[in-house]
């Protein structure tokens, strides 16, 4: 599994933005099966089978096993990365630039902060037990007083990720849990978006 992974593809795209497909990619940073991912969310293991093999077909998922149970075959599936990258010529390209900012920046920045909000919520709890919680905020704001200078910046915060997903980016042996290591996983998010005038 990769740690991220790069979507510069309309079609991977469009097949991402669906709010239930970016909560089972949550779930498949293991292998599960569609029965066991429609528990979590209550639906059935027929919508949930139907959602994830399109995310099959255009490469964000992958079949990782096949296990009989009772009689029948089950798939195990894992999703492709931990966290994806929409390229920002994608903006332009689905549905309009309005449409897509609606759809694809502002439904991964929700997301990213549900998940956020969920995680370090646990992590507060752990630190009200006394437990070491490293972290670390920064927040600040920038100015972008046209169309080029904003690409530019995009290009600028994208060749950073990358940058440190490739220095820092998480081995297959520790991330399949093959190997015993005294070092952390942790989760970085950029966010940006218009700040509030008021």
């Amino acid at each position: 599994m990769q740690d991220v992974y790069y979507i510069d593809d309309v079609e991977q795209a469009m097949t991402l933005l669906h709010p239930l497909r970016i909560e089972l990619l949550k779930k498949m940073e293991v292998p599960r099966t569609c029965p066991e991912l429609a528990g979590f969310f209550e639906e059935s293991p027929q919508k949930v089978y139907y959602h994830v093999k399109a995310l099959e077909k255009v490469g964000l998922v992958d079949k990782v096993e096949e296990r009989r149970v009772r009689g029948v075959v089950e798939g195990y599936y894992q999703a492709k990365a931990r966290s994806y990258w929409l390229a920002p010529q994608l903006v332009g390209k689905i549905g309009g630039e309005g449409v897509a900012r609606g759809q694809m920046s502002l439904r991964m920045l929700l997301s990213s902060a549900e998940m956020m909000h969920e995680e370090v919520g646990r992590l507060g709890h752990d630190a009200a037990l006394g437990k070491n919680v490293p972290s670390l905020a920064l927040n600040g704001q920038i100015y972008l007083p046209d169309g080029e200078r904003r690409e530019e910046f995009l290009n600028d915060v994208e060749k950073t990720f990358k940058k440190l997903a490739r220095k820092y980016g998480i081995p297959a042996d520790v991330a399949n849990g093959d190997e015993d290591t005294a070092g952390q996983i942790f989760r970085l998010i950029i966010a940006c978006y218009p700040a509030s005038n008021e």
